[in-house]
C-alpha cells in the first residue's frame, strides 16, 4: 500500500510544479497578500495542493500535499490548504475541472463586501458561464459552510465567483485556464469599482449579452 502511494504521488510531480509557477505569478499579479490565497490541480481521484500558512512565492514542490477527494493525505509532510473542503467540493460538482484558484484580490475583496452580485459591466463576464458573478454569502473559512455556499455560487456551469467578505475563486480543466479566469474575474471587479467613481455603471441587458454569446458561438 505504501508503495502505490509514492507512485501514485509522482504521477502529480508536475502538478506540484504547476502549484508553485502560479503561486509565483498570482503573488506578482497581486492577487493575494502574505499567506492568503491557495490552489490546487487534480490527476485522476488525487488532488494536489497548496500548504497551509506558506507565502505561495517561496513554496516547492515538495511542499505541496497530495490528497484524495475525500480529503485523506496520500503524500506530503506539511498540512494541506484550509481551504482544500472547498476546493474538494468544486472538484465533487465539476468533473470537467482540474484546477483551481482562490485569491485575495483587492478589487474582487472589495466587490466582494458591498454586494450581493457582480453584474454585467462588461461582455466578459460571460467568460465566467454566467450574466453575472454571484457573490457566495459568507462562512468562516475553511468549513464545510464554506465550501457548501461557494459550491451553489458556482453552480450552473459558471466557472467563477466572489466570497463575501473574502475574495474569489474559479476553477479550469487545468491551472493555465482557471489563472485566466481569475484575471478575468479581478478585471471585471476593477472596472466596475473604477466605474462608480465616475458615475453609475452601465450594466449590459440579458438580451445584449445573448447577441454575444451567439457571436461567440460562431
Amino acid at each position: 500500500m505504501v508503495g502505490s502511494r509514492r507512485e501514485a504521488a509522482v504521477l502529480l510531480e508536475d502538478e506540484r510544479r504547476e502549484l508553485c509557477a502560479f503561486g509565483r505569478r498570482i503573488v506578482e499579479g497581486g492577487l493575494v497578500v502574505g499567506a492568503s490565497g491557495n490552489l490546487s490541480a487534480r490527476s485522476g481521484s488525487l488532488v494536489a495542493v497548496t500548504p497551509s500558512g506558506a507565502p505561495l512565492e517561496r513554496i516547492t514542490p515538495d511542499d505541496c500535499v497530495v490528497v484524495d477527494l475525500a480529503g485523506a493525505v496520500v503524500e506530503g509532510a506539511r498540512k494541506p490548504s484550509s481551504e482544500t473542503p472547498m476546493h474538494l467540493a468544486l472538484y465533487e460538482s465539476d468533473p470537467a475541472a482540474g484546477a483551481v484558484v482562490h485569491t485575495h484580490a483587492v478589487f474582487g475583496a472589495v466587490v466582494a463586501t458591498t454586494l450581493p452580485v457582480l453584474p454585467a459591466i462588461h461582455y466578459n463576464v460571460l467568460l465566467l458561464g454566467g450574466h453575472d458573478v454571484r457573490v457566495a454569502p459568507y462562512a468562516t473559512y475553511g468549513t464545510p459552510e464554506l465550501a457548501a455556499s461557494v459550491r451553489a455560487a458556482l453552480a450552473g456551469g459558471r466557472s467563477g465567483a466572489l466570497l463575501a467578505n473574502h475574495g474569489g475563486v474559479t476553477l479550469g480543466r487545468d491551472l493555465t485556464e482557471a489563472y485566466d479566469r481569475t484575471r478575468i474575474l479581478e478585471w471585471l471587479c476593477e472596472v466596475y469599482v473604477r466605474a462608480l467613481g465616475v458615475g453609475t455603471p452601465n450594466v449590459l441587458t440579458a438580451a445584449e449579452l445573448a447577441a454575444v454569446e451567439r457571436r461567440m458561438a460562431y
